[in-house]
């Protein structure tokens, strides 16, 4: 599938967002899209601003200045909750799992958004509410059937291995029903197996249910395999974006993370 399959519509952007914190200007003046259907790439050196924009779009943080768009909807002001339910997901760099509870359990919690059920509802017994929990059951185990958790459900959490922590994570994402999943650094601490395994799962995640993906990698190998559009920060700025072929060879992307005489020396290539 190529980048913007759905006729380059922009499922994300950000006009002028900005974001603050005391005199520390983390997210500069961000002009920003993702194209819709796409897999994409937030890059830059550490400290570049990029959990921080990640955190605007989920609403962790409020920003002050700009705007920030999803599906034609503004999420300026919207809480955490009220971005899920739009249709916007995401994980964390350090994986953020209910340790003592099953991965099936995990899963059900990341439901919740979409349940009509009520804590009455459940002490009362009502038959709606059973069979809300029986059907929000079985979609867990099929979730956990799609990130290779098969037969793992009524583990602990905290027993899983590090790479099934990191699938069950974005099995409780994809529970909330995203339009868009936001993985945040999805390949880090894994093997060299590992890691390829959950490149492919990433594709699948676009290609077999239709999810627009965004990823904070620092796995340059990862990125420029898996990504049909790149963004570059830099001290919370935007300073390159495109496909990743132009991103490699752009002399401000060089010196960002190579410094200067990287980038002259390439230039004199």
């Amino acid at each position: 599938m190529e980048a913007g399959k759905k006729g380059l519509k922009k499922i994300l952007v950000s006009n002028g967002m900005t974001k603050r914190f005391s005199g520390l200007v983390a997210v500069d003046n961000l002009d920003f899209y993702i194209p819709e259907g796409a897999i994409a790439s937030i890059i830059g050196p550490n400290g570049a601003g990029k959990t921080t924009f990640f955190n605007c779009v989920t609403g962790f943080y409020q920003i002050d200045d700009g705007e920030l768009m999803f599906d034609g909807t503004r999420l300026n002001g919207k809480t955490p909750d009220q971005i899920t339910r739009s249709g916007i997901a995401r994980t964390f760099q350090n994986i953020r799992l209910f340790n003592n509870m099953s991965a099936i359990e995990n899963i059900m919690v990341g439901q919740e958004p979409h349940l009509k059920s009520t804590w009455l509802g459940s002490i009362l017994g009502l038959p709606s509410t059973r069979r809300e929990d029986e059907e929000s059951e079985d979609r867990g185990r099929e979730l956990l059937q799609f990130v290779g958790l098969e037969g793992k459900g009524d583990m602990l959490s905290k027993n899983l291995s590090y790479g099934d922590q990191r699938r069950l994570e974005i099995g409780r994402a994809l529970a909330s029903r995203p339009k868009l999943i936001l993985l945040d650094e999805p390949t880090a601490g894994m093997n060299p197996r590992e890691t390829i395994e959950t490149t492919d799962f990433i594709r699948r995640l676009r290609d077999e249910l239709d999810i627009t993906v965004v990823l904070i990698e620092h796995d340059m190998r990862v990125v420029m395999d898996i990504s049909e559009h790149i963004t570059v920060l830099d001290y919370g700025r935007k300073i390159a974006e495109g496909l990743p072929e132009d991103i490699q060879r752009n002399p401000d992307v060089i010196e960002a993370y190579l410094g200067s005489g990287a980038a002259a020396a390439q230039a004199a290539i």
